[in-house]
Parts: C-alpha cells; structure tokens; sequence
C-alpha cells in the first residue's frame, strides 16, 4: 500500500565531528523508519478534528490575532489548525523545523534542522470564512528548506475529504489512486486557471492579455495549493500565478505532487521553479499538464512581456 512506503532518511552524514555522529546516526535511523504519507495524513486527521468546532461560529465576529509571518491577518482557525500539525509531529517524536505562514520558523526537538516541515494551515482561508466550499491544508516534508528537496507531500481538501500526496520518485495520489495529467493540448479547449488577485493588476493585464484572449475557460477558485493539485490531477489543464504574490508555503506539497504526477511547473522564465522556503519569500510560476499545452501558454506569456 502507498501509504506503508518509507520515505528515505531526511539528514545527510557530512561534516559532522565524531561527537555528534552517534546522535545523527539515531536520526538518520529514526526517519528511515518514518513513513511520513502515514503521519501526514494523521496531520491531516488532526486539523479536521480540531477546526470542525470553529466552523460552526466562522462567520461571526473573529479575535483580532494580527499579522502571520506571511504577512496576511491570522485568524483564530489558522492557528488551530497549525497547532494541531504540530501535535502530531511531537508526538510522532519528529525533530523538525516548522515553516508556517502563521508562527514563522520554529524549531522543535534535538535536531531541527535535520528536516524541515512547511505548512499552509489553511490554504484559502478566505474562502472558508465566506463560505466559499474551497480550501485545504498543506504540508511539505524537506531535507533543507528550499523547493528542490521537498519529498514528501500532502494537500486535503478539507471540505470534499479528498487528499492529494507525492513521495519523491514514487508517484501522486489522490486517496489511494494514483494521478496524472490531462493531454489536451489546446488552449482554446482547455481549462486554464490564473490567479489575478493583486494590486498589480494594472501591470500584470498586459502580460496576460494574449492568453486570456485565446482561452476560452479562464478559471480561479482561490486556494492555490488545491488548484495545482487539480493540474495534476487532470481537472484542470493550467495555472498561471506571475503576480509575485504568492509565498512557497502554498505551493511547497502542491509543486512536488504536479511534478511526481507528471506535470509541469516552471518560472515565467522558463527555469526550474526552485526557492527558498520561507514565509516571506515570494514565487511566481506557470503550470500546465503537458508540454505541448506549456509551450503555448509559455510563449504568450513570454511574448507579451517582451513587448511592454
């Protein structure tokens, strides 16, 4: 079963002195040992459980928390949720360092940075407290904290029960059936999100007009985590999001599930989508099912930002 395979250690042996090699060694067992789809999803079980009470006084009056790390206002659920990771990783006897978009970075047990865990505790929170049936919780294993060495991930949708995960070079599943992408190739035909939720609106029309006047099915739905799982998936055919707006806590699990499904996922340059994790640091990036259907959108993008 998917969820038994054993994820390969998170820390590596360099550069450390004697003293400290024998309490590495107990790491590195420890994670060989660590079926991480398991705990994830128990993670997963953690924040259904603990924010179903919220749910029921969501669209009344909420505690003023002030700003996450992200930067945006934290809300009394978020929090909850967050917590309710983190109480699986403790009692899991995980040594890791969180990266949220709520408390930041946070160390936690005797060898932190031996893994790194980045989480969006609600990814559309906005949706959720409207009533918008459209969020989820995102959670990203790592050896260091940069895109590229994320193997572990998950993303719940946590109002259908559908629960998206990837290990590294094992496949993406959604529930216990494996994912890929669509092929349509079309963009008139295909079904493309982009977020345009931003300020910048005015800078960033002109660098989308040539695709926005070709696709036909321009979607949004607003938690951007979810939406790049259903590029994996095949619901979807493309998701474009080049405001510099969004943080790699949304996409960290979502990336490493396109790409082990086979997708896509790319700068608006054409380079591999690689950066820090951290709940400051920005990312934009083109996504898309297939290559033919990523050249297309890729040279519009490209062509309208050479023009301006």
């Amino acid at each position: 079963m998917f969820q038994n395979l054993i994820l390969e250690n998170c820390s590596e042996e360099k550069g450390f002195i004697k003293s400290d090699h024998k309490k590495e060694r107990r790491i590195q067992v420890m994670f060989a040992k660590t079926e991480w789809i398991k705990i994830l999803t128990e993670c997963r079980n953690n924040v259904q459980k603990k924010i179903e009470p919220l749910l029921r006084t969501i669209n009344k009056p909420q505690p003023d928390l002030g700003l996450g790390a992200g930067g945006d206002p934290t809300r009394k659920i978020d929090v909850t949720a967050e917590n309710a990771i983190v109480d699986v990783l403790k009692k899991s006897k995980i040594t890791f360092t969180l990266i949220s978009e709520e408390s930041g970075i946070v160390e936690y047990g005797e060898s932190p940075r031996s893994c790194y865990v980045t989480v969006d505790p609600i990814d559309g929170t906005t949706n959720l407290i409207r009533g918008i049936p459209f969020y989820a919780t995102s959670i990203a294993v790592s050896k260091k904290p940069s895109l590229k060495t994320v193997h572990a991930g998950l993303v719940a949708d946590l109002v259908h029960g559908t629960t998206y995960t990837a290990l590294r070079g094992r496949g993406a599943y959604r529930d216990n059936g494996r994912i890929t992408p669509s092929q349509e190739t079309s963009i008139e035909e295909g079904v493309i999100g982009v977020d345009l939720n931003s300020y910048r609106i005015r800078q960033l029309a002109p660098r989308l007009t040539a695709l926005m006047s070709q696709a036909e099915h321009i979607r949004h739905f607003g938690a951007n985590a979810l939406e790049l799982c259903y590029v994996a998936e095949g619901i979807i055919d493309a998701f474009v999001d080049i405001r510099g707006k969004l943080r790699t806590t949304d996409v960290a699990a979502a990336s490493l599930i396109l790409a082990e499904a086979g997708g896509i996922l790319t700068t608006p340059e054409g380079q591999p989508l690689d950066v820090k994790l951290d709940p400051k640091q920005k990312v934009e990036f083109i996504a898309a099912a297939n290559a033919k259907i990523y050249d297309r959108i890729f040279s519009l993008v490209k062509a309208q930002k050479e023009q301006r």
